[in-house]
């Protein structure tokens, strides 16, 4: 009996540990301007978003364990509203860094930089659309680190860097197989970070991504970013600039952004932020401003903000406003 309880504490030791965690959240959503425009050739849903009301759920499986060498390897799954929305492998391998592979999120090399401008909820580009006629398709000018693939990251002192690769191909890959066809070209990218005194933190990140430039498969585009934070006390700023040189093309953009964020006190946050999106050529600036605020009770976060844009799609006649206020619950 000694032996055998001896192997099963051995076998659960090499087996690491599982952690499930999770939130539910209730938003109450509202659309203007040009986002709230007909969307029938009778003119018969002028300013109707219908349902106002949504619910939102996730929940992230997470693993990990000890390898003999001492590095630490974890996995993890999130499905949200009962779909599968992110997955990804991570070895820690201590002083050496750290090496992960994530699907559906372009959160590696420079992508891991793509927005630092502080806020305290969603950015001032949620809920908006770029041509002023559908909901959710975001903003223009934000650098990316390709949809999926490979990350290397490693702290030093007050120095940080990443590196990504994002493998071309038209859909994620399960083990054993290949994406098929659909790929364009490849992503790479890096970044630097650098914390030279108590409270400033600067950047910069490169990369070239595959180009949305039709007749131009193959090639990419030349992405590059520069910010900088700073935190005094309750106050924080940032401003970011993004240049995106799109392939055999003169519809370059330069992206502007500047934020602030106050914490009043542990528990509310207020922030501002203002967007900027120049395109070559273009006599119309995409602009975008907006404010949050979030207040937090235990597991329970109140959160609200409100997004305003002109000029969308660099178009003079396109507009798009977005409020959300909602809840949600941590567990």
């Amino acid at each position: 009996m000694t032996a055998l309880a001896g192997s099963l504490v051995a076998f659960s030791a090499n087996a690491g540990e599982m952690s499930v965690s999770g939130s539910a959240n209730l938003t109450y959503t509202g659309n203007s301007g040009q986002e709230d425009a007909a969307s029938n050739s009778n003119n018969t849903d002028i300013g109707s978003d219908g349902s106002r009301w949504g619910m939102g759920r996730s929940l992230t499986f997470s693993g990990s364990g000890e390898m003999d060498n001492g590095w630490t390897v974890s996995v993890s799954q999130t499905i949200a509203n009962g779909a599968q929305t992110a997955h990804g492998i991570t070895l820690d391998m201590g002083d050496a860094g750290t090496v992960d592979y994530q699907n559906s999120t372009s959160a590696r090399g420079i992508g891991k930089i793509a927005d630092m401008i502080p806020t305290a909820d969603e950015d001032a580009g949620n809920g908006l659309d770029t041509d002023g006629t559908a909901g959710n398709s975001g903003i223009s000018g934000k650098v990316t680190g390709g949809i999926k693939g490979f990350h290397y990251n490693k702290a030093m002192d007050m120095v940080e860097v990443g590196i990504g690769y994002a493998p071309k191909g038209g859909a994620n890959v399960g083990a054993g197989s290949t994406s098929g066809s659909g790929g364009n070209a490849s992503t790479v990218g890096g970044f630097i970070k650098l914390d030279p005194i108590d409270g400033l933190e600067i950047g910069a990140g490169w990369g070239d991504s595959a180009t949305a430039a039709a007749g131009s498969e193959g090639q990419t585009d030349d992405h590059s970013t520069y910010y900088a934070t700073y935190v005094y006390g309750p106050v924080t700023v940032g401003y970011q600039v993004s240049e995106i040189d799109v392939y055999n093309s003169a519809s370059d953009s330069e992206h502007e952004a500047f934020g602030i964020l106050y914490a009043i006190n542990d528990e509310l946050s207020v922030s501002y932020q203002d967007r900027t999106n120049d395109v070559a050529g273009n006599t119309v600036d995409e602009e975008i401003d907006g404010w949050s605020a979030a207040y937090t009770m235990g597991s329970m976060t109140f959160k609200a903000h409100r997004n305003k844009g002109k000029g969308m799609d660099n178009t003079v006649s396109m507009e798009s406003e977005h409020t959300e206020v909602g809840v949600t619950f941590a567990f």
